[in-house]
């Protein structure tokens, strides 16, 4: 380990092996079989959940809904995993920028890790827009255009009084601007690094700080307006003030597990010898921390809803505690506890957060709980009654899972693991809490 008393060298070379390669090609082979197997079960109608909501006594969605199709539990799989990993990747911009904001030094050494995660960007922007095109009717109610003709049967003053936001050029228009700006600031912010390894200097640093800064600005934006659109807008009679910041939370908690799963991976094949225990520390209370702040957010919300008991807003959680027979209820329940109450108890002492098995265990749970998190936000508005985990759901996490590793682990050898030029690399170094 390294301590302010032994200082290894910085010079290392992350090598993304052959057989690294083969593996994640067998995953991703191996997703896309379970995908096409489900997609053959699901068209044939086996191992479809249908209930009528009367008998069970479960809500009805405010929302109308058209004839369903087998192929929209596919897309809506597709539109899930891109919105997921969507946090994940950008969470590592956000990282980065605010990093710079503080002008943090303690994370300078492995800094490149989170700076590998939005190379991911426009992979899943383009599988977003692809799915909008191809099935966004089915996803999304308010792209049906007889619901803002009052001479229509199916006409919605609700919807249609929020047409100046919810149009299809326009959700377009914000998609692509918010892909564009993020990586396009995240283009920046890499190349400044790389180019601060050959020549040096605080150029490049003051440089990265100021489009940090100018990520940071739009990123207050774009974070809850692309929430909104993603995600709240497919329950379009639905509103909550708090959703920005409940799915940037979600996003953040992600990525914070994310990045020190790969952190205490490396260094456990012998990569990133300077970071030490006081690193893995600070890791774990960044991911303690803001799993309460997640809590803090997804109970404030819950609450307010609750003593309001406003129907247009309590529809909501009706729909997954009781509605379509009840079969959203478990993940409801499974979400709470892997983002909650799992990192608290786990991560609650000095010494788990300082262990690299008990950190991993902790970022396993964050993990899988928030991709419970964002299935329960978007499946039940998507699929509803259609719903569950078959083929389709693991094949299609395999396959995002596995293209996410190739893409950072891609990144990961651009560069020099470690950041020899940073200016608070000396700083970093020696970390000791």
């Amino acid at each position: 380990m390294a301590s302010i008393h032994s200082i290894p060298s910085v010079e290392e070379q992350y090598e993304f092996t052959a057989e690294s390669k083969r593996k994640l090609t067998i995953g991703i082979i191996a997703g896309v079989v379970l995908v096409g197997l489900g997609a053959f079960l699901a068209a044939k109608g086996i191992g479809s959940h249908e209930h009528v909501e009367a008998a069970h006594g479960g809500a009805q969605s405010a929302e109308g809904h058209h004839a369903y199709k087998w192929t929209t539990r596919l897309w809506a799989n597709v539109w899930l995993n891109s919105v997921y990993f969507t946090g994940a990747a950008v969470t590592g911009m956000f990282w980065l920028a605010y990093n710079y904001l503080a002008q943090a030094g303690w994370s300078a050494v492995f800094k490149r890790v989170p700076e590998a995660l939005p190379a991911f960007l426009p992979v899943t922007g383009i599988l977003m827009l692809i799915t909008f095109f191809v099935a966004g009717h089915d996803l999304f109610h308010w792209t049906h255009a007889e619901l803002f003709d009052k001479n229509s049967p199916e006409y919605d003053p609700i919807i249609a009084g929020k047409r100046g936001f919810l149009n299809t050029p326009f959700f377009l228009i914000r998609l692509v601007i918010y892909f564009a700006a993020w990586y396009g600031l995240w283009r920046l912010l890499r190349n400044f690094s790389l180019r601060e390894d050959l020549e040096g200097g605080t150029e490049y640093y003051e440089k990265s700080i100021k489009f940090g800064t100018a990520f940071l600005v739009i990123f207050a934006v774009t974070s809850s307006t692309s929430a909104w659109d993603f995600v709240m807008s497919m329950d379009t009679h639905w509103f909550s003030t708090m959703f920005g910041w409940y799915t940037l939370a979600s996003w953040h908690v992600t990525g914070l597990a994310i990045i020190t799963l790969v952190v205490v991976s490396l260094k456990e094949q012998g990569y990133l010898k300077a970071v030490n225990a006081s690193h893995l520390h600070d890791l774990g209370k960044f991911m303690f921390a803001f799993s309460i702040f997640w809590a803090y957010v997804w109970f404030a919300q819950f609450m307010l809803i609750y003593y309001a008991n406003l129907p247009e807003e309590t529809i909501y959680y009706r729909e997954r505690f009781t509605g379509h027979g009840g079969i959203y209820q478990a993940p409801f329940f499974v979400n709470l506890f892997m983002c909650f109450f799992f990192p608290f108890l786990v991560l609650m002492t000095r010494d788990a957060k300082r262990t690299p098995i008990v950190l991993k265990i902790a970022c396993w749970g964050i993990i899988i709980g928030h991709y419970f998190d964002f299935y329960e936000n978007i499946m039940p508005a998507a699929v509803g009654e259609h719903g569950g985990f078959g083929p389709i759901e693991f094949g299609m996490i395999l396959i995002f899972a596995c293209a996410f590793i190739w893409s950072v682990s891609t990144q990961l050898t651009k560069g020099n693991l470690i950041p020899r030029n940073h200016p608070m690399l000396e700083e970093s170094l020696h970390h000791d809490i």
